[in-house]
């Protein structure tokens, strides 16, 4: 098993992840602003541990972030001088309230060509969980979608694929960096499904995938 930090895990989507890989048996790391704020939240989902961002994202093996998108940047460079060789997996969805059923895209292409220039040189940035209802992580229930992941780097890519298939789902490889655009832009679709067909937190299947990991 893995040691795992979630920075914003005190969040609606941290929190659900940080639920999962606990229970899959990982060593996970809860990270927020607040070191008491974190430690609570841990205690309360039963013995996790909490700390600062910086505290959390150190001598881990995967980081993963699950901050808003006006908070991507400013958490990435306070993080980046302590990741080292771990695997740091951007969440980030380009969302700008009030307009969130709308694709708005920020001018690099995506969030995720944006965390790479504010993490720099060096450290293995992958993307995933930008489709998932975080209210449905957040459960004891199935998680009825598909996890994208996208990165340069194939082996963390990989590494990030295993890592969601240990907490009862199914990842799938989505390709490079770039690719995360997609997979951002779908967020806003998903927000204004759930709202026209007054769906529970729609998500994404892809099917036909003779080769791809069964469906948990």
């Amino acid at each position: 098993m893995a040691k795992i930090a979630v920075i914003g895990g005190t969040g609606h989507l941290g929190k659900g992840i940080a639920r999962r890989l606990a229970k899959a048996g990982h060593d996970v790391t809860i990270g927020s602003r607040s070191a008491e704020r974190a430690a609570a939240l841990g205690a309360e989902m039963g013995g996790i541990a909490g700390a600062t961002n910086e505290e959390a994202a150190a001598g881990k093996d995967i980081v993963i972030v699950a901050v808003p998108y006006d908070s991507q940047g400013s958490t990435l460079k306070q993080i980046a001088p302590h990741v080292g060789d771990a695997i740091v997996v951007d969440t980030t969805v380009p969302l700008k309230p009030p307009k969130v059923m709308r694709v708005q895209l920020p001018d690099a292409g995506s969030a995720a060509i944006e965390a790479q220039g504010h993490l720099g040189e060096g450290i293995r940035l992958v993307t995933a969980f930008h489709n998932v209802s975080a209210h449905n992580l957040d459960s004891e229930g199935p998680v009825e979608c598909d996890i994208l992941v996208f990165g340069d780097d194939v082996p963390a890519r990989n590494a990030v694929v295993e890592m969601v298939a240990s907490m009862g789902l199914r990842g799938l490889s989505g390709g490079a960096l770039v690719n995360s655009a997609a997979a951002e832009a779908l967020t806003s679709i998903l927000i204004y499904m759930n709202k026209t067909y007054q769906a529970d937190g729609a998500g994404i299947r892809f099917t036909r995938l003779a080769n791809a990991p069964a469906i948990p």
